[in-house]
């Protein structure tokens, strides 16, 4: 029997975790930003797949075998901690050029589509951060006694948030007004998602160092 009182609270908590601003929502603003919403969809679909993975990982319980396993965390948050840096340096390069038909994003070529998709699809699944909040949200609504089908529904359900969180990110920055915007302060905008993502990307490494 599905409860659906505890259906209702994880997916709010759920939404507030995926809507904030962070690594992926900012990555699918400024891809939608620069190259269009093709592209940002793309990404955003990238995004959505690895963070459904992270949310079967949870629901099944794996999750907490992931955080118990000092060595498979450290791993993953050394990958996730060097794919925020090699994103920073992409928007660092992407800030000095000159010339905006070189960005590596803003093809809205099929090819250049699969790439954004990949790219967003890896920054999610580095990320281990995000088991982390699968396992806080679903923890939220659902009991001890929560039942297989509640389970299922909670996480299906977030996953489905998951994918409109991102999608609404690449329609709302792929806007006309946005994108203008965008190109005329192109070189702060990337400068400053550089820095973030360095940050972002140090801090990560940083925690997994033994003693963190």
């Amino acid at each position: 029997m599905i409860e659906w009182s505890g259906l209702t609270a994880t997916l709010a908590a759920f939404f507030i975790v995926a809507v904030s601003p962070g690594p992926a929502t900012l990555a699918v603003s400024t891809v939608s930003a620069a190259s269009g919403q093709r592209a940002g969809l793309a990404f955003g679909m990238g995004l959505g797949f690895g963070l459904a993975f992270w949310g079967i990982v949870a629901a099944t319980g794996l999750g907490a075998v992931l955080q118990a396993s000092a060595q498979w965390l450290m791993a993953l948050k050394i990958a996730g901690g060097v794919y925020l840096l090699w994103l920073a340096y992409g928007s660092a390069r992407s800030a000095l050029r000159h010339d905006l038909e070189l960005r590596e994003a803003g093809s809205d070529k099929p090819a250049g589509r699969g790439r954004n998709f990949v790219r967003g699809l890896l920054l999610n699944l580095s990320n281990p951060k995000a088991v982390i909040a699968w396992m806080a949200a679903l923890s939220v609504g659902l009991g001890a006694d929560g039942g297989l089908g509640t389970v299922a529904f909670a996480t299906g359900g977030c996953m489905a948030l998951g994918f409109a969180i991102y999608a609404a990110y690449a329609v709302a920055f792929s806007r006309a007004p946005v994108m203008n915007g965008y190109q005329r302060i192109r070189r702060w905008v990337d400068g400053i998602v550089s820095a973030l993502f360095a940050t972002a990307g140090l801090s990560l490494l940083r925690t997994a160092l033994p003693g963190d």
